[in-house]
């Protein structure tokens, strides 16, 4: 069972959800079914919609990703 949303919990809806990761429809619903990506919540019978916060947390670990697995440059002087 889901917990609840946080008071004040902005939702997004598909479109935005697209444009902030740059990925494809397919890609989303798939990294979510694969537990990689948030998965939507029901809002009704035809809509679901994204948790702002889960969202920025994908991009976040993303950008946290690859700076961990940057070269590291060497300092000579």
């Amino acid at each position: 069972m889901n917990a609840p949303l946080p008071k004040g919990a902005r939702l997004l809806r598909f479109e935005e959800v697209a444009q902030r990761t740059a990925l494809s429809r397919d890609s989303i619903y798939r990294l979510g079914r694969e537990g990689r990506f948030p998965r939507p919540i029901k809002v009704s019978q035809w809509a679901s919609r994204w948790v702002e916060a889960e969202v920025q947390a994908f991009i976040d670990a993303r950008i946290a990703e690859r700076d961990a697995n940057a070269p590291r440059m060497s300092s000579k002087g």
